[in-house]
């Protein structure tokens, strides 16, 4: 049969350098916004001082209570600030969990969003939305809550922890493992999703151990990109659906719960889309399915400081209700998995034991 595919490329601008962040106002007229609500976490309130001084009179305050897994309540404490300042357009400085909640923003309000982040979570360039209510997340894909533009500053990720280096590159590696067994991947995102794998492992160690060195910072960067991409473009499966659920009910660390997650999740698929995963383990620099795995494994073990979900804090009888709520929704996944299945997964992730095929 001869090729066949669709692919939809994902509307926005693309800012990469070191020193990009400089760009923001010129970003800003470029939209032809002029009242721009800051948005970060506590964490992050002097890089959005920062950000605030180079808007100057574009500048409409900042917001800096976003946390994980955007509650609802979150949401609506930012849009009474952007409400109460006439914001027409939001800057999110951060990672996941403040390009989440300018998404719910722009799902409610319509404004356009500049993402400028700090992290590799890849969240500014997808279409999906999460917002959580009642220890319950519900996730959603609207293009209307895509970035306008992405503005990619290596620079600013110099001063990230590599506690948190590590988990958010392993976050950005779920994407594209996810990616290239879905089911409506194509070639185009295919290719990106092996080089965002293969950025993100040679320069994920490097950044680590010497978070300073600047071109380990652009290679995991430009790894995280494409990685946000490509799970932009396709749907993603169990380990994602898994992630989201553990997220909802357990309050886990977002890129630390997908860390640890991802080698069993891909060594129950391993026989069920080989050909996937051997391009994933040729990526990481094995060679056959088998591999990919025990080299998501390896790579954890030498770049993160947390290696169970026990480490995270989750409780052991919380399993059995997380994986009845998996497999519960439905999501495309190359084997289905029953609640049982599920929660083995679950269970062998909790021990943070080598996973088996």
């Amino acid at each position: 049969m001869p090729l066949q595919f669709t692919y939809e490329a994902n509307p926005g601008r693309i800012v990469f350098a070191p020193g990009s962040v400089e760009s923001v106002r010129d970003e800003i007229v470029r939209l032809g916004a002029g009242r721009a609500l800051i948005l970060c976490t506590p964490n992050q309130r002097d890089l959005a001082e920062r950000v605030a001084l180079l808007l100057g009179d574009l500048g409409a305050g900042i917001f800096d209570g976003a946390v994980m897994h955007v509650p609802v309540e979150t949401i609506a404490a930012c849009r009474e600030q952007a409400d109460a300042a006439a914001a027409d357009c939001a800057v999110a400085i951060g990672g996941g969990s403040t390009t989440g909640l300018a998404k719910a923003l722009t799902l409610e309000t319509g404004l356009p969003i500049i993402a400028i982040p700090t992290t590799y979570a890849g969240s500014e360039m997808t279409p999906i939305w999460g917002i959580t209510k009642d220890r319950r997340k519900v996730t959603g894909r609207h293009r209307a809550v895509l970035p306008r533009c992405v503005i990619y500053d290596p620079e600013l990720l110099l001063s990230l922890p590599p506690a948190i280096t590590g988990p958010s590159g392993l976050n950005a590696i779920a994407h594209a493992v996810e990616a290239l067994y879905a089911p409506d991947i194509n070639p185009i995102t295919a290719l990106m999703a092996e080089e965002a794998i293969r950025a993100m492992a040679q320069g994920l160690p490097r950044a680590v151990v010497a978070p300073e060195d600047i071109a380990a910072r652009a290679a995991t960067l430009y790894g995280a990109w494409l990685g946000g991409a490509v799970l932009g473009a396709v749907g993603m499966g169990l380990h994602h659906k898994i992630c989201h659920t553990l997220g909802g009910m357990c309050d886990l660390p977002h890129a630390e719960m997908h860390a640890i997650m991802l080698p069993y999740v891909a060594a129950f698929n391993a026989g069920a889309a080989p050909h996937a995963l051997a391009r994933v383990a040729t990526a990481l620099g094995g060679s056959e399915a088998g591999d990919a795995a025990r080299l998501l494994h390896a790579l954890r073990r030498e770049t993160c400081p947390m290696q169970s979900l026990a480490a995270l804090g989750m409780a052991r009888a919380d399993i059995r209700p997380a994986a009845e709520a998996a497999a519960a929704s439905s999501y495309p996944n190359p084997r289905a998995a029953s609640a049982d299945e599920i929660e083995q997964l679950i269970a062998a992730a909790y021990d943070g034991g080598e996973p088996q095929l």
